[in-house]
């Protein structure tokens, strides 16, 4: 009876799902084959795989009795077949992503793989097909740095035991633990686990220590624990051990994610390794909540807008505990957390997350199933015809531009006179400038009206721009604006509501991701706009792999929903920014260089500054109120 939610049907509903959005599709169709001998034995031993071997000429109380041996495993005579389909299938999308045939994909297999250790089944997992994958790839393709995440429910103690004193392999687990009393209950699975010999510092258990974590949990464990460590880390290829037991109404991880956060998950894992994803099917038991969130992640490699995240956005208290604790217990390995104040772990259980007790199993079920038609249909939205757009009146021609962007035609005189004077008449006196913001409102248009997804306007007055833009959108009806200023500009004063500017005057690759990672992005998740501008200036300290990084890291917000305002003509800078926008290659920021004691504390104080209105900063520095 433990093993009723392992079914068939949790692959053909997620397939019969991915076919009826269309993905299927829009797919490469990479061909399946058996795992060799050779490549399990990578990570597991002889005398596992010749047992495993034997069960399939069993009759059925030989395979209790064999079963019987492990914990929570359990034999069927197809079991070592579909075992090794998965680590086949598993090996052939690792070498699909490392060859350039595809730029990342998704294994849809069982049995999953990451309890499994090196002599013993485990948990459902016979073979562990994400730590055999990360070996194989650094054998084949010689990689020095692979990141694991992964975002199944259980603890994949299976992985930590294989790669614990390793450190070309940074693994990232977070899973439902509460004090040691949830399976596999192991010691080894909290905070302070961090790895062993040359291996410590690679090993990062997050536990949650309470049922009913939802969305804004998990992006505080990225914000605040992974994508710092990730960026450092640099790898070169990412694996996800991709588990949707951590989604909401899944029997066993009782948690309240929607599937919509696996999208924002998966756009960060993107920026990472230049675009090389795996994503491999874990746990997920709850057959709706599973298929809507495999879709979420496929429709996200494809390079779909990302839907808007839902929920309120402040992590609980017992999440913001764990975060810290892992924090405090990394501080001696990791260069980003150097200066990161010396708090020591907290250890409180009084700490709760909004969760309720469970019904019974089958009304919980059918419950969720309903509130998950009606939620998907409530933010799923038609993907906008074009992905990035400039105007015909732009000095540097689209032919000189890396990815096919589509040309809008430039507003007439007499309309562009006519909402100007409406708008802003007071600004723009000179006809230059009207003609570069007439460049700009054009594009603008197209995006508020859902014909394009983002664009990119070049202005000779970028902040000025920026506040027509603000006045348009907002009497358009988007209530909602984040403007982002790069470089060195006077920010022109908004004087109706509706928008919240950040100004990032001289964040240099030092201190960029303290201040991207540790500020941006939890204030702009917190906020949650309905448009983000992103206006670049000059006198900037901020490189243009940088600047394009941040419209990549960006896209998670406002269903992807930029405007780009550029000051110089920069053709570099130009190029690079309209690559984020198509989402065609992901820029690689270069050598990671910790951030000084002086930017850290600037950004701390703001942190603490703002931490009651904008919640998700509430994972780092000190906790108040």
């Amino acid at each position: 009876p433990v093993c009723d939610i392992e079914v068939p049907e949790r692959l053909s509903s997620s397939y019969e799902q991915l076919k009826r959005y269309r993905l299927v599709e829009r797919c490469v169709h990479v061909p399946v084959r058996e795992g060799s001998e050779e490549e399990i034995l990578l990570v597991h031993s002889l005398e596992h795989l010749e047992v495993a071997k034997s069960t399939q000429t069993m009759n059925e109380e030989e395979l209790k009795r064999v079963s019987g041996n492990y914990d929570a495993f359990f034999f069927h005579p197809n079991t070592y077949r579909c075992a090794r389909l998965a680590v086949g299938a598993t090996l052939q999308l690792v070498d699909a992503v490392m060859s350039g045939k595809v730029c990342n994909g998704m294994a849809l297999v069982r049995p999953p793989g990451h309890h499994s250790q090196r002599n013993a089944a485990n948990g459902f997992c016979l073979f562990n097909n994400v730590a055999i994958a990360a070996e194989y790839a650094k054998l084949k393709y010689g990689l020095r740095r692979i990141l694991i995440v992964d975002w199944d429910v259980h603890h994949g103690q299976g992985i930590q035991y294989l790669f614990e004193e390793d450190p070309s392999v940074l693994y990232f687990s977070w899973h439902r633990y509460e004090h040691q009393e949830f399976w596999p209950s192991l010691k080894e699975s909290d905070y302070d686990a961090v790895g062993l010999g040359k291996g410590k510092g690679f090993n990062i258990n997050l536990p949650w220590n309470k049922v009913g974590m939802g969305n804004s949990d998990y992006l505080a464990a990225f914000f605040h624990v992974l994508l710092p460590m990730a960026f450092e880390f640099d790898p070169e290829l990412v694996l996800v051990s991709s588990g949707y037991d951590s989604g909401i109404g899944d029997p066993e991880g009782q948690m309240n994610a929607t599937p919509e956060v696996f999208a924002h998950l998966t756009h960060f894992l993107m920026q990472l390794a230049n675009g090389r994803l795996c994503v491999i099917l874990e746990g997920g038991y709850h057959l709706k909540s599973l298929s809507e969130s495999v879709c979420m992640t496929v429709k996200t490699l494809l390079g779909d807008p990302i839907p808007q995240i839902t929920g309120e956005m402040a992590p609980c208290l017992s999440a913001i505990e764990s975060i810290q604790n892992v924090r405090a217990a990394h501080k001696p390995y990791w260069k980003w957390l150097m200066y990161e104040g010396n708090y020591s772990s907290l250890s409180s259980s009084k700490f709760d997350c909004s969760s309720t007790e469970k019904e019974s199993n089958s009304d919980e079920t059918v419950k969720v199933k309903r509130f998950l038609e009606l939620h998907m249909k409530n933010i799923l939205f038609p993907v906008p015809p074009i992905k990035t757009a400039t105007t015909t009146g732009a000095k540097i021609s689209a032919h000189l531009l890396p990815v096919p962007i589509h040309l809008v035609k430039e507003m007439d005189k007499t309309e562009l006179k006519a909402l100007v004077s409406g708008c802003c008449a007071d600004f723009a006196k000179e006809d230059k400038t009207l003609l570069s913001l007439g460049n700009m409102l054009a594009v603008l248009n197209k995006i508020l009206t859902k014909e394009v997804c983002n664009g990119i306007a070049e202005s000779p007055t970028s902040s000025l721009s920026v506040a027509v833009a603000l006045r348009h959108s907002v009497r358009f009806g988007f209530q909602r604006v984040l403007c982002i200023f790069v470089g060195d500009m006077e920010i022109v004063p908004n004087t109706e509501d509706g928008s919240f500017s950040l100004l990032l005057k001289d964040a240099e690759g030092n201190d960029f991701f303290s201040a991207v990672l540790g500020f941006i992005l939890p204030v702009a998740y917190s906020y949650q706009p309905k448009l983000t501008v992103i206006a670049v200036g000059p006198n900037r300290s901020l490189g243009i792999n940088g600047i394009s990084l941040l419209f990549a890291l960006l896209q998670g917000l406002a269903e992807s929903q930029i405007l780009a305002v550029i000051e110089d003509t920069e053709v570099n800078l130009m190029q690079s920014v309209a690559k984020a926008l198509a989402g065609t290659s992901t820029p690689h920021f270069g050598v990671y260089v910790p951030p000084t004691q002086e930017k850290v504390n600037k950004i701390k104080i703001l942190r603490d500054q703002f931490q009651q209105e904008w919640k998700m900063l509430q994972c780092s520095g000190k906790l108040s109120g």
